[in-house]
């Protein structure tokens, strides 16, 4: 099973940086920000946006692969995106794990007056937002006349290091449309919190979508987000215990998400 480790960018970038460089140098699968501009359990807390936040880490991070888990489609244009992670690629020399889902926190829409429709809506976009994405990656010229978004002879240049393009990871757990999404353009599911009871049930109907939508279900990695609260006593050991229920249940991937930065100790219990 893969271990990653994920820290959003709410602390000071120092304390970012330090934990950057102990989980490469521990050997983690990857190191995973976050894609918000507020911090989740206080508003006001400071948040360094993720993908400027997410290049910098490229720039230290030396073996390890990186990613934003996840970024939401609505908050920048899939063009522009697309661009983004080609940045990121290149500076982390081919590295980037490539993640998005259909947005969730509303806050952030209505303060920054950003849109935010229904989630079916949202998941459609998502829909067309990964296959722009992929367009943009792999053709030299790209056109799309879509429902929500439209492309004429777009490029993006140069392409990514990694061909056809990053891994892509799609967030999320709506059994009806997610799930689908995920069958038709991921190359691995993340979804966060569900104890493996509720994960196992979810990955049989990811299993599903994929025979419906004619891809091999082993084509989609299969990854959870596990959040850890260091400042709890013994939340950790608790979360810890369930790896080996989730490995059973079939998850190959597992991101421990810290909500605050945690010590050195605790990376090392946990590194692969």
């Amino acid at each position: 099973m893969l271990i990653s480790a994920k820290l959003a960018p709410c602390f000071p970038y120092e304390e970012l940086e330090a934990f950057w460089k102990a989980c490469d140098e521990l050997g983690f699968h990857a190191v995973w920000n976050y894609d918000h501009f507020y911090g989740l359990a206080d508003p006001a807390q400071d948040t360094l946006e993720g993908w400027t936040t997410l290049a910098a880490m490229a720039t230290i991070v030396k073996r390890s692969r990186v990613g934003c888990m996840v970024s939401g489609v609505t908050y920048r244009h899939p063009a522009v995106l697309a661009n983004m992670a080609v940045a990121v690629d290149h500076i982390s020399d081919g590295r980037l794990e490539f993640g998005l889902g259909a947005a969730w926190h509303e806050l952030e829409h209505s303060a920054y007056g950003i849109d935010f429709p229904s989630a079916g809506e949202r998941i459609d976009r998502l829909d067309e937002a990964l296959e722009i994405i992929k367009l943009l990656w792999t053709e030299d010229s790209s056109t799309f006349d879509g429902r929500y978004y439209k492309l004429k002879d777009a490029r993006c240049v140069p392409k990514p290091v990694q061909r056809p393009h990053p891994p892509i990871v799609v967030g999320g757990s709506g059994r009806k449309k997610t799930l689908r999404v995920v069958a038709k353009h991921a190359d691995e599911w993340n979804t966060p919190g569900q104890d493996p009871p509720e994960w196992a049930e979810l990955n049989s109907v990811l299993d599903d979508h994929c025979r419906d939508v004619g891809r091999d279900p082993k084509e989609v990695r299969r990854s959870v987000q596990m959040f850890i609260h260091p400042a709890q006593e013994g939340q950790p050991e608790e979360q810890i215990e369930k790896l080996e229920a989730y490995e059973q249940a079939g998850c190959e991937h597992v991101v421990f998400s810290f909500y605050q930065p945690p010590s050195r100790g605790l990376l090392e219990k946990i590194a692969p």
